[in-house]
């Protein structure tokens, strides 16, 4: 399984999980200038920016262990535009990471913020 397919893999998961808790996903693999968001979507009437991670094993370490400042930096920027290109400056959002280990979920609500 190439990275391609690992992406697609874990973002499926990330979905069927989203959606089994009662979030409705609004849109997959967002792209700006900036970088790219996983999945967007919401719940309780808030915008969540998720970022999902994967591994099979931890021979490089946890997924959520490779999110590194300059990743989440890209995360945010390209979150802004998002908001901005949909006028949704009034709405509340968060920053979540959605992580897998073999068959265990890790769901860090609030994961990072705008800092």
């Amino acid at each position: 399984m190439d990275k391609t397919q690992k992406g697609k893999f874990f973002e499926d998961r990330a979905v069927k999980y989203l959606e089994s808790i009662g979030y409705k996903v609004l849109l997959r693999n967002y792209r700006s200038k900036y970088g790219e968001i996983d999945i967007i979507a919401e719940t309780n009437n808030v915008i969540v920016f998720v970022e999902v991670k994967g591994r099979f094993t931890e021979d490089f370490g946890s997924g959520e262990e490779s999110i590194t400042k300059k990743k989440i930096d890209k995360i945010v920027k390209t979150a802004l535009q998002f908001i901005e290109e949909n006028n949704l400056q009034e709405k509340d959002f968060r920053f979540d990471v959605v992580a897998f280990k073999g068959n265990q979920i890790f769901h860090l609500e609030n994961a990072f913020s705008l800092e």
